[in-house]
């Protein structure tokens, strides 16, 4: 049987949501001084990020402008984060 961790996630309202990963699941993903509460937060940003740009650019109809600028921000905070755009990071761009 393999142990969990639980990671605790707080919104700014004060809300706290706690996520149950396998324990050591989170440790394959970090890189040497790397914690593994960083590599969280990475996969957490990379998701928004790749589900902001699948509403965005895959979606059928028109995209309100409202959820144009958060994709946009949201590419930002991953370039921010990882040092380089979503698009270079995804192979492809709009």
């Amino acid at each position: 049987m393999v142990d969990t961790e639980t990671y605790t996630i707080e919104a700014p309202n004060g809300d706290t949501e706690e996520i149950e990963l396998p324990a050591g699941l989170a440790d394959v993903f970090t890189e040497q001084g790397e914690s593994t509460t960083a590599v969280v937060g990475d996969l957490l940003v990379q998701s928004f990020a790749q589900q902001a740009h699948a509403v965005v650019h895959h979606s059928q109809g028109e995209t309100p402008a409202d959820l144009e600028a958060l994709n946009g921000k949201m590419e930002e905070l991953f370039e921010e984060r990882f040092g380089v755009s979503l698009d270079e990071a995804m192979g492809h761009s709009h």
